[in-house]
């Protein structure tokens, strides 16, 4: 016997979901259990022995007190053998049809064989044809009085409406790491194996959520004769040795193509899966990003918000295309080239002659001439002509250039431009100050964000990083508004009309 069947819980205090554990607990002491319910969640987390658990407190011979199964008398045990006559249990994709539907109405009127009550435990309910739920509405809503129903399902929303508000629905939600762990010692226990809490923990995490799929880990380990301790099972699973995530991320970062390509490569012929290096990537940038929205997670030193969005759906898109591509690791590398090259290729933008006249500055000019052009002496001057940095009036010129350079490459970045403003330049970094929540979640987006890069660099002079602030709009002189508004509506309706379609995606 599998050690999954051998150590499946067989009371309530034996389910290690915490919530489900407590949820039914309460529903069975009031002795007054539901005639139908319905379990949802994904696979592996204990749905049908919950059932089955559910079967035995209501056929108990000699129950230990209210809501509980003594689990040794004849019915207990042959639930639990699944040889009862009065426990049915059946799977919904395979007697998913309405006569077989037919055929279980017309036997819940019958008496229990040998029990108190009788149980129809429904295995992935949400197979059910259309036909086939029709036709069990009414026994659910009015079933006799020695029968219950019990449906268990992965997808409850693939059920009909009509079946779920005759049910009590009792959510089943991925398993924790602990809640994995107290099912894994449990088995430890049984076996009489020494392992501890920490390597459990490394099984736990590798489940994605099941205690099914952690007790097959565990046992695939056992039947290979692997040792149990952390170091040997990480390796095992998750190919340690093949896959350096965080130095993969410091690649990246570095926008180094060819050493992240050379690293990829190494894993792949070491042993490692593509599948499981590109979740690892995925994963610990969402670290980051949590850790960034102070959402939890754990830091990623160095990495940008915009730059781990953007990094995550290029691996995300190439996650998708693996399944078709004729080379395992093709979508990945392309990913990677393409993230690498687009930053790299912002970064080294041919710097434009910086040309003092943009700037109303109050510097002389051969202060100026003895800089060197580019970003230098743009935050040179900008730091001597503006107080604590601030460009709101000595960068007018500048930001008129910006904006015209903007407009013909996307105009919906022009239009969104105007509802912002400069605020402060440390020679490296441009803030924005931006009036309104959805302009700076548009502009802060991946590819708005580097053509706007782009454009401020080229006009500039050099690579400059952009940030955006929500700040206050400006209150505006009447007639000036009525001057800019006669303005745009003569010369710009179309381009005006033609970047709202483009923000709107109309």
């Amino acid at each position: 016997m599998t050690l999954y069947l051998k150590y499946r819980p067989k009371t309530l205090q034996e389910l290690d979901s915490q919530s489900v554990r407590e949820s039914l607990t309460k529903v069975s002491s009031s002795g007054k259990i539901p005639h139908a319910l319905l379990f949802s969640g994904p696979k592996g987390i204990g749905k049908t022995s919950a059932a089955r658990i559910i079967a035995k407190i209501l056929n108990c011979e000699h129950p230990l007190q209210k809501g509980t199964s003594c689990n040794r008398c004849a019915s207990c045990t042959s639930i639990s053998q699944g040889a009862s006559l009065d426990v049915i249990e059946l799977d919904a994709a395979s007697h998913r049809g309405i006569e077989d539907v037919r055929a279980l109405r017309d036997a819940v009127g019958l008496a229990a064989a040998r029990s108190a009550n009788k149980v129809y435990i429904i295995d992935e309910a949400h197979m059910l044809t259309p036909e086939a739920s029709n036709a069990l509405l009414k026994t659910l809503e009015e079933p006799p009085a020695h029968v219950y129903f019990i449906l268990a399902t992965t997808n409850p929303e693939k059920l009909p409406e009509t079946i779920r508000s005759r049910t009590v629905s009792i959510s089943f939600k991925k398993a924790t790491i602990p809640e994995l762990v107290r099912s894994l010692e449990r088995v430890a226990k049984g076996e009489k194996l020494k392992v501890d809490g920490q390597t459990l923990g490394v099984v736990a995490r590798a489940s994605d959520g099941s205690f099914r799929d952690a007790t097959k880990i565990l046992e695939q380990l056992l039947a290979e004769g692997k040792k149990l301790n952390k170091e040997a099972i990480e390796e095992y699973l998750f190919q340690k040795k093949a896959l350096d995530i965080d130095g993969l991320l410091k690649t990246l970062k570095q926008k180094n193509t060819k050493v992240a390509l050379h690293e990829i490569e190494n894993v792949i012929s070491s042993g490692g899966a593509v599948s499981n290096l590109m979740e690892g990537l995925i994963l610990r940038l969402r670290e980051g990003l949590l850790s960034l929205v102070e959402a939890g997670g754990e830091e990623l030193p160095g990495w940008q918000k915009g730059e781990i969005i953007s990094l995550i759906k290029a691996l995300y898109n190439a996650s998708r295309e693996m399944a078709g591509a004729p080379i395992e690791q093709l979508p990945l590398e392309v990913a990677v080239v393409e993230w690498c090259e687009e930053a790299a290729e912002r970064m080294q933008l041919p710097p434009r002659p910086y040309n003092p006249s943009l700037v109303d500055n109050k510097a002389s000019p051969s202060s100026n001439a003895k800089d060197n052009p580019g970003t230098k002496a743009v935050a040179s001057s900008l730091e001597e002509s503006a107080p604590k940095g601030r460009l709101e009036e000595v960068s007018e010129e500048v930001w008129k250039r910006i904006l015209a350079a903007v407009r013909p490459i996307n105009t919906s970045i022009e239009a969104l431009l105007r509802a912002a403003r400069p605020m402060r330049f440390d020679g490296h970094t441009l803030t924005l100050g931006v009036f309104y929540r959805f302009h700076k979640e548009r502009l802060e987006e991946g590819s708005h964000r580097r053509i706007l890069e782009d454009v401020i660099a080229t006009v500039m002079g050099g690579p400059i990083r952009v940030t955006c602030l929500l700040t206050e709009a400006p209150v505006k002189n009447p007639v000036e508004e009525k001057r800019e508004e006669v303005v745009l509506t003569e010369g710009e309706d179309a381009d005006i009309i033609k970047a709202a379609k483009e923000i709107f995606g109309t």
